[in-house]
């Protein structure tokens, strides 16, 4: 089914309902974008750190502590 068929079948769908039913789809499509976006945000948020060289310094910072240095070791 293609996005145009989903689109006509979900208003045809609406159109049948009451309004306080349609209301609520309208409520839950609102939901769904909401969340979608919350989604593009994080997966790009987290694309920008992966990308970002902010914290390149780390990978060659000297090691300053060994294994030797732990009070306790835990398996």
């Amino acid at each position: 089914m293609t996005r145009e068929e989903i689109i006509e079948r979900t208003v045809q769908i609406i159109n049948q309902l009451p309004q306080d039913k349609a209301l609520e789809i309208s409520d839950f499509a609102g939901f769904i974008i909401k969340k979608y976006e919350e989604q593009l945000l994080t997966e790009n948020i987290q694309k920008i750190v992966i990308d970002s060289e902010t914290f390149n310094f780390l990978n060659e910072e000297e090691s300053i502590y060994s294994i030797t240095d732990l009070k306790e070791r835990y398996k």
